[in-house]
C-alpha cells in the first residue's frame, strides 16, 4: 500500500497525468504509512494517522469518478468544496466523539457512493470495462467485509486461533488480510478510475501486469498517447 502507488505517483507525472490521479496514488501511500505507524505504536494520534486518511483518499477518488466525463483539466468547485467540507466535519466530529463506528458508517458511505458510480460507469458507458472494474471492486469489498467480522467477532475469533495450528490461525487474521486486499483493491480501482478518463479523452490506454507498476502500459501507448495531445 506505500511503495506501489509511489511508483503509480511517479509513472503519472512522467505521463503528464492530471494532478487528481497523482493526488489519488498519494493518498493511498498515505494511508499506507499512517496504518504501519499506528500498527507500530498503537498510540491514539497514529490511530487518527491511519483512519482518516482513508476518509480523505475515499473523497479523492469521488472526486475522480465523478469527474472522469469532463474537459481536460477541468475544475469542479462545487463538488471539491463538497468533498472538503465532508472531509472537515467528518475529522471535527471524529475528534469529539472518538466513536470508531461513525467513522466506520461515514467510510462505507464514501465505498457504496463509489461502488455506485463504477457499476454505472461498467454498465452504461464502457461495459468493456467490467473485469478491471468489478476485480477491484471486489477485492476492496472483500477486504471491507473481513475488516467488520473481525471487529465484530474479535474475541471469537482469537479463541478459534488459540485452538488451531499457527498456520490456519494466521489464515483467520482477517484484519491483516483487509489491509492485503482493500490495499489491492485501491490501487486497481486508481487505475480503474485512470482508464475511464483516458478512455474519454480519446486515449489508447493499455493496462499491462507487470513487475513494475505502470499507469499507462508499453512505451508504445505511452507514445501514441503523446502524439494525440497528452503531453
Amino acid at each position: 500500500m506505500i511503495i506501489p502507488p509511489l511508483f503509480g505517483a511517479i509513472q503519472s507525472v512522467r505521463d503528464g497525468l492530471e494532478k487528481r490521479y497523482i493526488a489519488s496514488y498519494l493518498a493511498l501511500t498515505v494511508v499506507g504509512m499512517g496504518s504501519w505507524c499506528f500498527h507500530m505504536t498503537l498510540k491514539y494520534e497514529m490511530q487518527l494517522l491511519d483512519e482518516l486518511p482513508m476518509i480523505y483518499s475515499c473523497c479523492i477518488f469521488v472526486y475522480c469518478m465523478f469527474e472522469c466525463f469532463k474537459t481536460k483539466n477541468s475544475v469542479n468547485y462545487h463538488l471539491l468544496f463538497i468533498l472538503v467540507l465532508f472531509s472537515l466535519i467528518v475529522t471535527l466530529v471524529y475528534l469529539k466523539v472518538k466513536e470508531p463506528v461513525f467513522h466506520q458508517v461515514m467510510y462505507g458511505m464514501l465505498v457504496f457512493t463509489l461502488v455506485l458510480r463504477s457499476i454505472y460507469i461498467v454498465t452504461w458507458v464502457y461495459p468493456w470495462l467490467r473485469g478491471l472494474g468489478y476485480t477491484s471492486l471486489s477485492i476492496f469489498l472483500l477486504g471491507f467485509l473481513l475488516w467488520n467480522i473481525d471487529n465484530i467477532f474479535c474475541d471469537s475469533l482469537r479463541n478459534f486461533r488459540k485452538k488451531m495450528p499457527p498456520i490456519i490461525g494466521v489464515t483467520t487474521q482477517f484484519h491483516a488480510w483487509w489491509h492485503i486486499l482493500t490495499g489491492l483493491g485501491s490501487y486497481l480501482h486508481i487505475l480503474f478510475s485512470l482508464y475511464t478518463r483516458t478512455l474519454y479523452l480519446r486515449y489508447r490506454p493499455k493496462v499491462k501486469v507487470s513487475l513494475l507498476p505502470r499507469s499507462m502500459g508499453e512505451k508504445e501507448d505511452r507514445r501514441n498517447i503523446s502524439r494525440m495531445g497528452w503531453r
